[in-house]
């Protein structure tokens, strides 16, 4: 009956520490301190069931879920911080760089709404928006590309021909 306790919380402990996700290398301080909390608390874990007293185990698997937790907060966070508006903040600040400046193309203004399939013409090479991260534009993804259509900002899927997003009046 021990070893089946012991097999069962070891499962228990294994399998929601495959579910943290993982990130890129270059981490910040912060979440490598909780991944290292996860490893430490984790530790603490198997010591306590190998000596068998059930409050320690039980504060252990308190420690680790608090360590997870805490984990799971800071890696939202820090993938949350490019989001839907952080460009505009930033455009305040530096309005020449969102300059509408002197841009046309061979075809009228349509506005985009998301899903709509647009023509390979309005999508081209020539339209693309080359330094979306000079603008604080959320990463594109695979397959994506953001493009200008006007003032407005579009990202499209160009191998479906999709709009995945709009950014109307983007540029002033």
């Amino acid at each position: 009956m021990r070893k089946l306790m012991t097999t069962m919380l070891m499962a228990a402990v294994a399998i929601p520490s495959l579910a943290v996700p993982t990130v890129a290398s270059a981490q910040s301080r912060e979440l490598r301190r909780d991944r290292q909390d996860i490893r430490d608390e984790r530790r603490d874990l198997n010591r306590a069931v190998r000596r068998g007293d059930r409050g320690d185990v039980r504060d252990a698997r308190e420690d680790l879920r608090e360590a997870r937790r805490e984990y799971r907060e800071d890696f939202n966070d820090r993938r949350h911080r490019w989001r839907d508006n952080d460009w505009s903040s930033y455009r305040r600040y530096n309005p020449r760089l969102y300059a509408r400046g002197n841009w046309r193309a061979p075809f009228r203004y349509t506005r985009f709404g998301v899903g709509a399939r647009i023509a390979p013409a309005y999508y081209g090479s020539a339209y693309w928006i080359r330094d979306p991260w000079r603008f604080r534009l959320p990463v594109a993804g695979v397959g994506r590309r953001w493009i200008r259509h006007y003032n407005d900002v579009v990202l499209v899927d160009y191998r479906r021909g999709r709009v995945v997003r709009v950014i109307p009046a983007f540029y002033r």
